[in-house]
């Protein structure tokens, strides 16, 4: 059973996500927008910042002491012990293509560990709470909260009880990422190939629908060599409530590592020594 701050906290998560990424289909598969480069080369579009904003607004309505961090527009300071984690879309390049593999992510973390007081909870070392993604080009979504278990539903349909696959051999596994060239970004071209070698096939796509895939059981392994905070700590009560691991590629649980491990954890003890082995 989760408190009473943590429910009112999952109840607004899931609608905002939702309707947030409603106000992303206003532009989904349209050209009324133009895409802008960032200074790290990744793409920007008038609905990422629009369904920010909604989020911000939203959260700071209803929980004015907690703090924001946001992929479009930084941090917000709060006092609560309580930050919101924020990617309006992930998957950009997947909504720019028109492809709806693209979610809106809200994730809740605490602040942990020693100077998260005087640092601001934005820069304490975080546990995340909370993670409730809505793929609104799909009418398809998923939520979590640590101890309330992953629920998954389509449409206005009943949210069911999200489960990972139950295989057991990496042979029979198959993986999901979201760039094949971010493991040469990362000077990992070698771990790249000796997973699609000993997996059964692999898929791209990814972002944070190859998480939901593995929570929902219909793949067995995610894999990001580079990623933000705002793309994983949404995700990480989401695999762990239904019944996988999400670490690091060291097998730690930390949603601020840069990198990014989700498995139905009955293969995560192999993948991750191919990842020690060969990263």
């Amino acid at each position: 059973m989760t408190s009473p701050e943590i429910e009112s906290r999952l109840q607004l998560a899931n609608r905002i996500a939702r309707e947030a990424g409603e106000l992303t289909l206003k532009y989904f598969q349209t050209d009324c927008f133009e895409v802008e480069k960032k200074s790290d080369g990744s793409p920007l579009t008038i609905a990422d910042q629009e369904a920010e904003k909604f989020l911000r607004a939203e959260i700071q309505n209803a929980f004015p002491n907690d703090a924001i961090v946001g992929e479009e527009f930084g941090e917000t300071k709060g006092d609560s012990g309580y930050c919101w984690v924020l990617d309006p879309i992930d998957g950009t390049k997947s909504f720019i293509s028109g492809v709806p593999l693209y979610g809106t992510m809200v994730a809740v973390v605490e602040a942990l560990g020693h100077g998260a007081e005087s640092e601001g909870v934005a820069n304490a070392t975080r546990k995340s709470l909370i993670g409730s993604v809505y793929f609104p080009g799909l009418d398809e979504g998923i939520f979590a909260s640590v101890g309330g278990g992953a629920w998954h539903f389509r449409g206005s349909q009943q949210p069911m009880r999200a489960q990972v696959s139950t295989t057991s051999n990496l042979s029979d596994s198959v993986l999901v990422t979201s760039e094949a060239e971010t493991f040469a970004e990362r000077g990992a071209e070698n771990t790249y190939q000796q997973l699609s070698d000993q997996v059964y096939f692999v898929r791209t796509w990814g972002d944070v629908y190859g998480y939901m895939l593995v929570a929902t059981g219909r793949v067995d392994l995610m894999i990001d060599p580079i990623l933000n905070v705002w793309d994983a700590a949404a995700v990480e009560p989401i695999i762990n409530e239904a019944g996988g691991k999400f670490t690091d590629w060291k097998g730690h649980s930390d949603i601020d590592a840069g990198e990014a491990v989700g498995s139905n954890g009955s293969i995560h003890a192999n993948v991750l020594s191919i990842l020690k082995s060969t990263a």
